[in-house]
């Protein structure tokens, strides 16, 4: 059973080299001094967010002082954007404020993603020197083809070279993103991606299938890219990684990610099991206790309020979609009170992603109700439409009912 008090840290890099076709997270290049002040403002808020000076929110919910003193620190996320695209001595100067404002355990997994274009020798060792224990790499192809019509700024070949200076510095623990359903991919030729993949033995590999995001340079500019796979091929795909990846001894343990035994990632399984997580740093979400809130997203914004604010004014306000004033410094927004409605609800559709599923036990034991008595409907429902198993304790998506996942998620969604 995990420790009530174990805490994952999320922190958000916006900034990248280059913008790919398909992306829509939180991220854009950046001048150097725009990622020096950044920085300063992420850590400033770390340190606030320590003393308590950002979680009045959570205060205002609870009716009780901060408990992070309390709280252990058993994974830390550096995700983006491209957090190797900034010094490695800020992203040591980073870690460093986690751990002097929180109690981070000796056997915390640290990760940290990273471009293949943007990793070198001195940035490895650093992250080595500052705890990081754990690289995710978005490689998204072998093939280099691929890679170009994407808007990578890597090959194959320099992926290969970030992979060998990693492992060379010490890592062990490696992840690489893959992303099937491209434009122009067949099953035959992701399968050829696939198994040169497993040739390279990674402890852990994510699979996404592609969506074409509103507002991307591939949604904008669609009739310019080779036909993407229908449903169906994407479909096929997924089986197919599926089959692949467990004859060469990865365990699917959530519908896009794989690892071999030991590997599964720690700070992933936080959500998907709701556990306290804090974010830092633009559009970084945040679970504590039940509260949910999530930073602004505006970068000129945020480093203004937290590096202009000299009165320490409160960085928290909790009327939900208030806008600023000249007297309300936001810095948190749409903080919600999770009902015990709620927190059900995210339990099982965050659960089901899970291919283990739920724990019937394990709910009564957080909601002090029994499982059947909530969703009897549902769940009867989605068995017998042979989208959901029940396996002795367990619940969990059958291969149909991960195919159509949304919509099975959907029915305990309690309106």
């Amino acid at each position: 059973m995990k420790n009530k008090n174990e805490l994952g840290i999320y922190i958000h890099i916006p900034f990248c080299v280059h913008k790919c076709i398909y992306c829509d997270f939180l991220s854009s290049p950046a001048d150097e001094k725009t990622r020096k002040r950044y920085v300063k403002a992420l850590i400033k808020e770390i340190n606030l967010a320590a003393e308590g000076k950002t979680n009045s929110c959570i205060n205002k919910c609870n009716n009780e002082s901060n408990n992070h003193g309390k709280d252990i620190v058993t994974s830390i996320f550096i995700g983006g954007g491209t957090p190797s695209a900034i010094d490695a001595s800020d992203i040591k100067d980073i870690i460093e404020a986690v751990r002097h404002n929180y109690n981070v355990s000796d056997e915390a997994e640290i990760t940290i993603e990273c471009n293949p274009g943007t990793m070198d020798e001195k940035k490895a060792a650093i992250y080595r020197q500052a705890g990081i224990n754990r690289i995710s790499f978005g490689l998204q192809s072998t093939n280099n083809n691929e890679l170009r019509m994407l808007g990578r700024i890597h090959t194959y070949e320099q992926f290969l070279e970030s992979l060998r200076i990693a492992e060379e510095a010490g890592f062990d623990n490696i992840n690489i993103d893959l992303m099937s359903a491209l434009p122009g991919q067949s099953i035959e030729s992701f399968k050829s991606v696939l198994n040169t993949a497993i040739s390279l033995e990674m402890q852990h590999i994510s699979v996404y299938s592609l969506i074409v995001e509103d507002g991307t340079a591939l949604s904008e500019n669609i009739d310019k890219y080779p036909q993407i796979p229908s449903d169906e091929e994407d479909r096929d795909m997924y089986h197919m990684t599926k089959e692949v990846l467990a004859a060469a001894g990865y365990e699917q343990y959530e519908i896009s990610n794989y690892a071999k035994k030991g590997y599964e990632c720690r700070h992933n399984i936080k959500y998907w099991e709701r556990c306290n997580y804090i974010g830092f740093g633009i559009g970084a979400a945040s679970l504590y206790d039940n509260i949910r809130y999530t930073n602004i997203s505006d970068i000129n914004r945020y480093m203004d309020i937290l590096l202009n604010n000299e009165n320490n004014k409160d960085y928290c306000c909790y009327e939900k979609n208030t806008r600023q004033s000249d007297d309300v410094w936001l810095l948190r927004m749409d903080v919600e009170e999770l009902s015990k409605e709620d927190e059900m609800s995210e339990y099982m559709f965050l659960g089901l992603r899970k291919t283990k599923g739920i724990d019937v036990n394990d709910f009564k034991e957080k909601f002090g109700c029994d499982i059947y008595d909530v969703y009897d409907k549902q769940i009867k429902d989605n068995i017998a439409a042979g989208l959901l198993v029940k396996n002795g304790d367990y619940l969990y998506l059958s291969q149909r009912g991960i195919d159509i996942s949304n919509t099975v998620m959907s029915d305990f969604i309690q309106v």
